[in-house]
């Protein structure tokens, strides 16, 4: 793709978000979600392979549906009400018809099933974009809206860590592992919402950074698959010995970064009375460990010849940069200590 071509899209991919963060009108909110939407499709076709044709014709198809949605709901919530505000949601219908809107443009269970096909067709560095960047402005308007007592995030939060830890239990594809590992995480974020909406947004931060460094390592490997990530100590042995503690910080195990916000949202989710649901959340956590676990396993502790069937790619030399890995990796391994600091900021 040409550079300039690919600078305008980018640029176009920061407008779009940059409009939803900045508006407080659900037209302009829409038109940034819609400016995102069209700048991330020619990404995720560049490569013209019927895989990438196909997710990015799913991900066009439910973006869109998601975003008729929501004009839908903002548009029932002005005729209710005569608000188009989006801190002006007082009528339930709206609300509700909004949260499914933004559940699905996201990828919450039950509302997922788009997001393991679409990541599986797309190369790494677009995965890494739709699973970050791609988030940030729709949960810029959840947070707005932050419906309060809503048994419907307490039902979307748990179908979600639920789904996303039995999801990638039996995939032997990592963008499909990473997908499943993607909602599991949502799921952590929306339980906690409409609590402490800070920090919800403490736990989207460390998953980008967790996630950052998980598909940096991968591509570094150029790993798809796990028979082909069984093979990666052959290329980069130093990083794949840190690729156990990378993987099990997303899994939450402490004293690795990823135990802090489960940690904080186990403990806020027992202060509301809700021990039930923060139960669930727990054992839903040792579901996603298992395939963390199995992923490490088959990383590090396979050698020849007991290693999975694999054929042994080409030691190129790499043209990815180091530092963004080296850099997100200690802050995924290493930030645990800064616990309570967070918990001071967050008024915990």
């Amino acid at each position: 793709m040409s550079p300039y071509i690919l600078t305008v899209l980018l640029s176009s991919l920061g407008l779009g978000t940059t409009i939803t963060f900045a508006s407080s009108h659900w037209l302009l909110a829409w038109m940034g979600l819609e400016i995102n939407t069209l700048a991330i499709l020619p990404l995720m076709a560049q490569h013209h392979h019927p895989r990438a044709v196909e997710a990015t014709t799913k991900y066009f198809l439910t973006q869109a549906t998601a975003a008729a949605i929501l004009l839908f709901a903002s548009t029932t919530n002005a005729w209710l009400t005569g608000q188009w505000d989006i801190h002006q949601m007082t009528h339930p219908l709206p609300i509700t018809l909004i949260t499914f809107a933004l559940a699905l443009k996201i990828g919450l269970a039950p509302a997922h099933f788009w997001l393991p096909e679409v990541l599986q067709g797309l190369d790494l560095t677009t995965g890494l974009l739709l699973s970050t960047w791609q988030k940030l402005a729709p949960f810029a308007l959840l947070l707005q809206i932050c419906p309060s007592n809503s048994p419907l995030l307490i039902a979307f939060g748990l179908a979600s860590t639920l789904i996303g830890g039995w999801g990638g239990l039996n995939q032997t594809q990592l963008r499909k592992i990473l997908a499943y590992s993607s909602i599991a995480h949502l799921g952590w974020m929306i339980l906690v919402l409409q609590f402490i909406p800070s920090l919800t947004l403490l736990t989207l931060l460390t998953y980008f950074i967790m996630t950052f460094s998980t598909f940096l390592v991968f591509k570094s490997n150029n790993a798809k698959s796990i028979n082909s990530l069984a093979l990666s100590w052959t290329k980069t042995p130093m990083l794949t010995a840190l690729t156990p503690l990378i993987l099990l910080s997303l899994g939450g195990l402490p004293p690795l970064t990823g135990f802090m916000p489960k940690w904080l949202i186990l403990q806020e989710l027992t202060k509301q009375g809700l021990a039930p649901t923060a139960t669930i959340a727990a054992l839903s956590a040792l579901l996603s460990l298992f395939f963390y676990l199995r992923l490490s396993y088959a990383a590090t502790l396979t050698m020849s010849p007991n290693n999975l069937t694999g054929t042994t790619a080409w030691r190129l030399p790499s043209t990815q940069s180091t530092f963004p890995l080296a850099l997100s990796t200690m802050a995924t391994i290493t930030l645990l200590p800064l616990t309570p600091a967070a918990a001071t900021l967050l008024s915990l």
